[in-house]
């Protein structure tokens, strides 16, 4: 199949609306960079910190945020395929599309509230997200509720005007760095486990809520376990209503892969060509092993661009993420986990030792335009297994795209 037939598949263009919102951010972006800029990896952890959070007050301040949310909360009302094309020249030149917290603060739990959330819970909560003074953080996972996320036992019990929390969440990531956390919680232990869940709003700045980091094999600590002891919130901040939690918490996952479709290609692309220079700078691109690699992840990265423009053919037409996504994301994650793998085998022995730079996060691929160093791709590599983990393992999204893409009956229950 050539790239004639894909065009009969999928829409290589964009409407006018988008190309228009395009060049209006181009501008800014152009207007607001330093000069010089070369992308994220040309600046120290320390120094790519200070610029991140200039770098969402400018966002915050010019309404770069929340571009699908209506005017009225502070958005800038644009379609999903306007949001895109703004998505993808903050990938192309290198900068974030917000602050550390932002996939939960607006991607996840903004998106949920503007859908599910009443006008008093928007109007309280959505200034301040978009403002940055309410950080948030995700509460789903416990330690004997990971992929059977309904079998979770963490507690609430209504006191009066206030909610009474008790209990455990585990993998949570960027806690550390949220006073905000959005949590289910069991309210009904009488009824099905799926109909006795709550979704609640907590306050982490409280006596109540521990958290502890835990220490990842990249040396890093960007998850972390939170405990509730007698934790409070309101009894106002409840999305949806009272045991209601699991048809909220399935609306938010819908979210949470929104715009990554059309726009993962783009960081991978980037990684992709350092993992060529890699490879020149340790005299072995020429290698046949090493080489039919390399040409398989080039392979694998355009597969990717062209799932991403399917992706923006289904938000042209008005089409919402489905099952579909789990096809996306079980490719990024298998590709990332084998790509790493290659920077590894060609540095051989050396890149058993980390040196120079290293990432300013574990999670994904290492900043954009870094410098081939050791740490880089060491911290990355180690990472990256992770991938096939968070955000739904690969074995349940492949029972997803079975059970509802191919039809084949579900996998049987354990005894």
């Amino acid at each position: 199949m050539g790239v004639g037939d894909l065009e009969d598949l999928v829409d290589f263009t964009y409407p006018e609306s988008a190309e228009a919102v395009r060049a209006e951010v181009k501008a800014w972006i152009t207007e607001n960079l330093p000069d010089g800029w070369r992308g994220t990896g040309g600046l120290e952890p320390s120094e790519l910190a200070v610029f991140v959070q200039d770098w969402r007050k400018k966002l915050s301040a010019d309404r770069w945020l929340g571009l699908e949310w209506p005017e009225e909360y502070g958005g800038r009302g644009l379609s999903e395929i306007e949001a895109i094309a703004v998505y993808e020249e903050f990938a192309r030149v290198g900068v974030p599309a917000g602050g550390p917290n932002d996939a939960f603060s607006i991607g996840m739990l903004g998106n949920t509230l503007l859908a599910l959330g009443t006008k008093e819970q928007k109007r309280h909560f959505i200034p301040r997200i978009l403002s940055g003074e309410d950080v948030w953080c995700q509460g789903y996972s416990e330690p004997d509720a990971g992929s059977d996320l309904a079998g979770i036992k963490t507690r609430a019990i209504l006191d009066g005007e206030e909610w009474i929390i008790n209990g455990q969440k585990i993998w949570t990531s960027a806690a550390h760095l949220a006073n905000w956390i959005f949590v289910l919680c069991r309210t009904d232990a009488d009824v099905a486990k799926h109909k006795g869940i709550t979704f609640l709003l907590c306050p982490m700045d409280q006596p109540g809520v521990e958290v502890r980091p835990i220490r990842m094999i990249s040396g890093d600590s960007e998850f972390n376990e939170v405990f509730f002891t007698d934790a409070r919130t309101e009894r106002g901040h409840v999305i949806g209503s009272v045991n209601d939690g699991w048809r909220v918490a399935m609306a938010l996952l819908g979210f949470e892969r929104g715009k990554d479709a059309a726009t993962a290609s783009i960081g991978f692309r980037n990684e992709l060509d350092r993992l060529f220079e890699l490879a020149r700078t340790y005299g072995v691109a020429d290698e046949p092993d090493i080489r039919d690699r390399l040409v398989k992840a080039h392979e694998k990265v355009e597969i990717m661009r062209f799932m991403g423009y399917s992706a923006l053919t289904r938000f042209a037409q008005g089409m919402a993420p489905g099952a579909d996504a789990a096809i996306t994301k079980v490719w990024w994650s298998d590709y990332h986990r084998e790509v790493t793998e290659l920077a590894m085998d060609i540095m051989g022995s050396a890149g058993l030792v980390a040196g120079g730079r290293r990432p300013s996060s574990a999670f994904r691929s290492d900043d954009y335009n870094a410098p081939n160093s050791t740490a880089s791709w060491q911290t990355v590599f180690l990472n990256a297994r992770a991938g096939t983990i968070y955000a739904g393992t690969n074995e349940i999204q492949r029972n997803i795209i079975g059970e509802m893409m191919l039809g084949l009956p579900k996998e049987p229950a354990p005894r």
